[in-house]
């Protein structure tokens, strides 16, 4: 499993978030702590949703 954002592999890392698209509900958006604190923005893969 990797960051949605920065692409950083999260094995062995517990301060990660993991949640559906909140537009289209179908992808896995997956944000690492650094990524998540810092709001960088991320890209739903299926409808091309942008959030913080």
């Amino acid at each position: 499993m990797k960051c949605s954002t920065c692409g950083i592999r999260l094995i062995g890392q517990e301060d990660f978030v993991k949640f559906k698209c909140p537009a289209c509900s179908e992808t896995t958006i997956v944000r690492c702590k650094m990524c998540k604190k810092l709001s960088k923005k991320y890209i739903c893969e299926k409808c091309n949703f942008e959030g913080p």
